[in-house]
């Protein structure tokens, strides 16, 4: 595995698991679960393209990005309904008047959990090791 594909990763990881403890957290921090879960998956998907020899654009578009993989890997389209949907906060939960809910949070957290999955196994990689607290 390239370098570079390692340090999309371990990007992709921080972000999935500093979505994950805001989600456990006692107070509601849903628009930074939502900004968190899509960052991870966009870092997941520009791994692969990484690790394909593709170019990684500066796109937070993730059926742009899901595109330009499925040559190389045509079932992660089953991805493409989640994507549509962490899609939507890559921005908007950063603005007023934008307010994520406790139900699209936690909708987030599966997406983005199954985008990993998918990703992870498509590049080999083992589940990540549950962090002994």
């Amino acid at each position: 595995m390239k370098r570079m594909t390692r340090e999309w990763i371990r990007k992709a990881e921080d972000d999935f698991r500093v979505a994950g403890i805001i989600a456990a957290a006692s107070e509601p921090f849903h628009d930074q679960v939502c900004f968190h879960c899509q960052q991870s998956a966009e870092k997941y998907l520009k791994a692969m393209l990484e690790e394909f020899g593709q170019s990684v654009p500066k796109t937070h578009d993730l059926e742009d990005l899901l595109d330009r993989l499925l040559p190389h890997h045509a079932s992660l389209d089953r991805q493409r309904r989640g994507l549509r949907v962490l899609t939507e906060f890559a921005v908007d939960p950063r603005y007023p008047l934008m307010h994520s809910t406790k139900r699209q949070a936690a909708s987030a957290l599966r997406w983005a959990g199954n985008v990993r999955d998918a990703c992870r196994s498509l590049l080999g990689l083992r589940p990540p090791r549950r962090r002994r607290k």
